[in-house]
């Protein structure tokens, strides 16, 4: 009879303690980071963003009329930009002021226009997004919030009078002689709004931003159109009510920019490349 092999205890335990303990070697997956969950896109969920944006419009607005009225600075900076467009060939505001203002029907329905569509079509466009484009609504959203962030930025650095209340103009403050309502600039209402906040132009700044969302997500083309066709229509009303110049829109696109490279340092592509459902409770 052959020898038979006796692995001794010790030599047992050093062969059945690998396969007993090889499944504790393998590491269950990686919980997400919180940075991680924040960063990925979410179904919105109604009752939060109807108090975000109730809160975050509430605060935009007690900043920016809490930024000093420096009058002296901003007529000061007002006269220096209307000389710089004349130096550039380019100041044009007063003449359509003028024009436009003597069409009575045509500038009463752009004080309506300035008073009114800045926050109607803003709203509805984030309505849509929030009911169509749910993949997509955060980081868009927070492209237009970072937008109107970086703006407050530019009340407190560049005080600025628009181009109705400059000392040395001959514009006409539409609102003031067709006495329409509704408008924060003129009239009574004109004291609970910092009249020298024209620089960056938010009118600007959010219909771009309106525009080009439509134009990226809508799948109509004459809707699309549309988009395209609304902030050019918020330039020309802007200027025509002397309500702002036309590098104020420029300080509008800026601000729009910075709002798009934080939402593309944040989610890592830019809104409308997201997908545009996302899995999750309402």
């Amino acid at each position: 009879m052959g020898e038979q092999t006796v692995t001794p205890r010790e030599g047992r335990d050093q062969v059945v303690r690998p396969s007993v303990t090889a499944g504790a070697d393998v590491a269950p997956p990686p919980r997400p980071r919180r940075l991680d969950r924040l960063r990925t896109p979410r179904r919105p969920r109604l009752w939060f963003e109807i108090l975000l944006i109730a809160v975050s419009y509430w605060t935009y607005s007690l900043v920016r009329n809490a930024v000093p009225e420096q009058r002296t600075a901003a007529l000061n900076n007002a006269d220096w930009l209307w000389r710089m467009e004349h130096h550039l060939g380019m100041a044009f505001e007063e003449s359509v002021n003028h024009a436009v203002n003597s069409v009575t029907w045509l500038i009463v329905g752009m004080n309506y226009y300035y008073a009114t569509l800045h926050f109607v079509v803003t709203l509805g466009v984030l309505v849509w997004l929030f009911r169509s484009h749910p993949g997509r609504y955060a980081a868009t959203r927070l492209v237009l919030f970072a937008t109107t962030a970086v703006a407050l930025l530019g009340y407190y650095l560049y005080p600025l009078a628009p181009p109705r209340l400059m000392t040395g103009g001959d514009f006409v403050d539409t609102v003031m002689v067709h006495q329409t309502w509704g408008s924060m600039a003129s009239g009574d209402l004109k004291h609970m709004s910092n009249q020298y906040a024209a620089m960056p132009s938010m009118h600007i700044g959010w219909s771009v931003w309106c525009g080009l969302t439509i134009f990226a997500l809508a799948s109509l083309p004459w809707v699309r159109i549309l988009g395209l066709l609304y902030p050019v229509a918020t330039l020309v009303v802007i200027v025509a009510t002397a309500n702002h110049f036309w590098l104020d829109a420029v300080g509008g696109l800026l601000c729009l920019a910075f709002g798009f490279a934080v939402a593309r340092l944040w989610y890592g592509v830019q809104p409308y490349a997201l997908p545009r459902t996302v899995p999750g409770k309402t």
